[in-house]
């Protein structure tokens, strides 16, 4: 690994996503992406007892699709880098509980697909590993629970909003095989403008977006044009908007690239009850290993970057009125059909 710039990391030995999955449930099967799960639940349950079980078991089923697409066996895999939303990132802890790999827990919010996926990369880029495991996941029930109203409140949202993801998504990185390269990361800064509300992460969350890309194109001295796409995590329309415009006003030609978020894309604005788009640490990770991964290998694009968002803020933080810090970690990932 060569650290360029001041934040972002080069890859020289291109570890790979040699296995993926995506798990859902029933509502983003609903949605536009529905071919590029490997399961669509049901039920939000996921017949278990409770919600939080209900995301273990996302996050568990998702691992295991992964570790099996590679054709390995959970013993050939040296470590598991994950995390997710619950206070003590508990659905990953258990998940690692039930598959016992040496596990490192990680939280950045819905930054964490990229992160654990930046430093499953980092691991066996140093060949300090043959096989590293980047998994991360949400529950709508759980999120909605912990950080807002249980659903069975009903209660009111308003339109700057988001919708928490019901997903896992998982990717075994090896330094063997073949399948898309992980050629660098973009490790984020923490950026606080004030926010409050949690109802608008998306505002809270652009900012430290448009942070990370200008970073990432400053370290590598590339433009946006490098990208055949460049797609956020989960600002949804309002976090989408505001990321643009502030990217014009830093002068980033983002008419160069094809420029997205994940949380504009899981669902249909048309058909499904979502206020401003999708959130949840099954955002990105779903759209990415799902989705994207599926349209790299086709042909679709050939080199893209991913960059997670996440607001960093707990329960507590937001009822005593603390303001939301964010993250973004970004990944770039290429595959030219021969990798």
């Amino acid at each position: 690994m060569t650290l360029r710039g001041h934040q972002s990391w080069i890859f020289e030995n291109k570890p790979r996503i040699f296995g993926s999955a995506s798990v859902v449930g029933p509502f983003e099967g609903q949605g536009p992406l529905a071919n590029d799960f490997d399961i669509i639940h049901g039920d939000l349950m996921l017949g278990q007892n409770t919600w939080e079980k209900a995301e273990n078991k996302l996050i568990e089923e998702a691992a295991k699709i992964a570790i099996e697409s590679a054709g390995l066996t959970k013993e050939q895999i040296q470590f598991y880098v994950g995390g997710d939303l619950l206070n003590q990132i508990i659905s990953s802890s258990f998940a690692a509980r039930t598959l016992s790999i040496p596990y490192l827990g990680v939280f950045g919010a819905c930054s964490t697909s990229m992160e654990s996926l930046a430093l499953a990369s980092l691991i066996v880029n140093s060949g300090s590993a043959h096989y590293a495991l980047a998994v991360t996941g949400s529950h709508n029930a759980t999120a909605e629970k912990q950080f807002r109203y249980p659903t069975e409140y009903g209660s009111q949202k308003p339109p700057t909003a988001q919708f928490t993801v019901t997903g896992a998504g998982a990717a075994v990185v090896s330094k063997h095989g073949e399948g898309p390269l992980i050629t660098s990361a973009t490790i984020g800064r923490v950026i606080d403008m004030g926010i409050t509300d949690p109802f608008n992460m998306g505002a809270a969350m652009a900012p430290a977006a448009v942070d990370t890309i200008q970073a990432h194109f400053r370290d590598l001295r590339i433009e946006p044009g490098h990208y055949d796409l460049i797609v956020t995590g989960d600002l949804a329309k309002v976090g989408y908007e505001i990321a643009s415009e502030l990217l014009k006003k830093h002068h980033i030609p983002m008419n160069q690239t094809d420029f997205r978020d994940c949380g504009m894309m899981i669902y249909d604005y048309e058909k499904q009850s979502v206020q401003a788009g999708a959130s949840g640490c099954g955002c990105s990770a779903t759209v990415t290993y799902g989705h994207l991964l599926k349209q790299l290998r086709a042909g679709t694009w050939k080199r893209i970057l991913v960059v997670a968002t996440g607001a960093l803020l707990s329960p507590i933080s937001y009822q005593q009125g603390e303001s939301i810090p964010c993250i973004a970690h970004a990944v770039s990932i290429e595959y030219d059909g021969t990798n």
